[in-house]
């Protein structure tokens, strides 16, 4: 029976063993040396140190030189992303579990509570989980299932941008780590090979002159080696792409420092280079589509978003649409 392990971090209050441990990966550090830094003993030093075995850490040890963090395991723990980002907003309160039902319901949760801009809720799983328009969301294990709770000094009527300087983020990070040509369709999917990789859903809270709380939600398909049969002609993972396993904490660090580097440019300088970032992302601009609503669907050519980062779709008749939501599909 698996075991689900849930806790709250504070990036004030790291593990400072592991924290060290990590800072010297594959290099040895003298049990002596790490009590003396931390002020326990030596018996306490070993005492943590199979903890963190315990928790999946390849660590050697040898009576003459001391100890050396050898892996890591695959696992987005807290230390593990404080010590790969250099992070000033986000990350600074994590929330992690091994199970959930769904990041974004738990984030809400945290966010009604008070939790701080940039808070992030991590799950290595998640049981629940849905997309836009309450479509469930296929999160195994192997994934990278996330929410961040976000607090900006944002009009109401802009938050629907903070879903596409979300993407922008999300593909730049897959071509970094990576090296695959990820692509954007709009608004939310990211897309390897004409084939969906990373599902991106946005909810807001907020009064009519003020946003209370964000939560962005992401999933991106890294190492899932199988899709339900629903899903196989639609779906892509990063590791079905490369070939081989892609480190998933590698892929949410470089996430998390675009996504930051945006969300502070949104703040101060507005949106238009993230816009024109997106613009050259996107593969639906200059496109025949179909757009799918809730209560109506028309076909046209995608020409732009706007200020608002409305799609703007040209019909056959001439007419110019704004499409604030809906799907879109290439005819």
């Amino acid at each position: 029976m698996t075991v689900n392990i849930s806790f709250d971090a504070d990036k004030l209050k790291p593990n400072e063993l592991l924290m060290l441990l990590l800072a010297n990966k594959g290099t040895y550090l003298s049990g002596e040396d790490i009590s003396k830094k931390f002020g326990i003993t030596r018996s306490a030093v070993w005492k943590q140190i199979n903890n963190l075995r315990n928790s999946g850490y390849i660590i050697k040890s040898s009576p003459r030189l001391g100890y050396c963090l050898n892996e890591s395991p695959d696992l987005l723990l807290p230390e593990e992303i404080w010590s790969m980002c250099d992070l000033t907003i986000l990350g600074s309160k994590i929330h992690y579990c091994s199970v959930t039902g769904s990041t974004n319901e738990d984030a809400k949760k945290l966010a009604q509570e008070g939790a701080p801009n940039g808070t992030l809720v991590i799950a290595e799983k998640q049981q629940k989980a849905r997309g836009r328009m309450g479509r469930a969301w296929n999160s195994p294990d192997g994934g990278l299932w996330f929410s961040m709770i976000l607090r900006p000094h944002l009009a109401p009527m802009e938050a629907p941008k903070l879903t596409i300087m979300t993407a922008v983020a999300v593909a730049e990070a897959i071509t970094r780590t990576t090296g695959i040509d990820a692509k954007i369709k709009w608004p939310n999917d990211i897309l390897i090979d004409g084939k969906k990789a990373c599902g991106i859903l946005t909810e807001m809270s907020a009064e009519m002159d003020a946003i209370n709380h964000v939560i962005i939600g992401i999933g991106i398909n890294v190492n899932i080696d199988d899709f339900p049969k629903e899903l196989k002609d639609k779906g892509i993972s990063l590791k079905q792409i490369k070939g081989e396993e892609v480190s998933r904490i590698q892929v949410l660090s470089a996430l998390l420092e675009r996504f930051e580097h945006y969300y502070v440019k949104a703040e101060t300088e507005g949106f238009q280079e993230i816009f024109e970032s997106w613009r050259s992302l996107c593969i639906n601009l200059g496109q025949k589509v179909k757009i799918m609503g809730k209560n109506e669907s028309f076909e046209g050519t995608t020409l732009d978003i706007d200020e608002s980062g409305a799609l703007l779709v040209k019909t056959e008749d001439g007419e110019v649409i704004r499409v604030f939501s809906g799907d879109v599909s290439l005819r």
